[in-house]
């Protein structure tokens, strides 16, 4: 699986104008499921990014995670994730098929509640609009195949 992990001092998405999900300080997660991905991916991403310390402690050091902030997430499915770029039209052939990839994000999104965030989400497959404050900023890209 991939993510793009935003840190951010608020995020939300839309879809057709109403909002779906909403946070303060937290994590923007674009998420991207594969072909051949599992659940057991999904877990270990969830669990790294909850772990993951690029929060600013008391002597301005990314020295803390997500959890230690009682920050959340907003979870957003992103198969442009998956982009091979050698030519100048990308192609996504290598992400999972629109079934798979709808039942990772969920679980994704599931795991990352069960490891003590707040979720919130936006919806598998539909055009969203997402809109965010990125803080610091702070941008980093994660694939469990690497």
């Amino acid at each position: 699986m991939r993510a793009l992990i935003q840190r951010v001092s608020e995020a939300q998405v839309a879809v057709e104008g109403a909002v779906l999900g909403e946070i303060g300080p937290g994590l923007l997660v674009l998420v991207c499921a594969m072909q051949g991905d599992t659940e057991a991916q999904a877990d270990k991403l969830a669990a790294k990014i909850a772990k993951l310390r690029i929060f600013r402690d008391e002597a301005d050091r990314m020295n803390l995670s997500v959890r230690d902030v009682s920050g959340a997430a907003l979870v957003v499915s992103q198969f442009t994730l998956a982009a091979e770029t050698k030519g100048n039209r990308p192609g996504f052939s290598t992400a999972a098929a629109p079934e798979d990839g709808k039942r990772l994000y969920e679980h994704f999104a599931a795991k990352l509640q069960a490891e003590g965030l707040p979720v919130a989400t936006g919806r598998f497959g539909a055009d969203m609009k997402v809109s965010l404050v990125n803080d610091g900023p702070v941008t980093i890209w994660l694939d469990t195949e690497s």
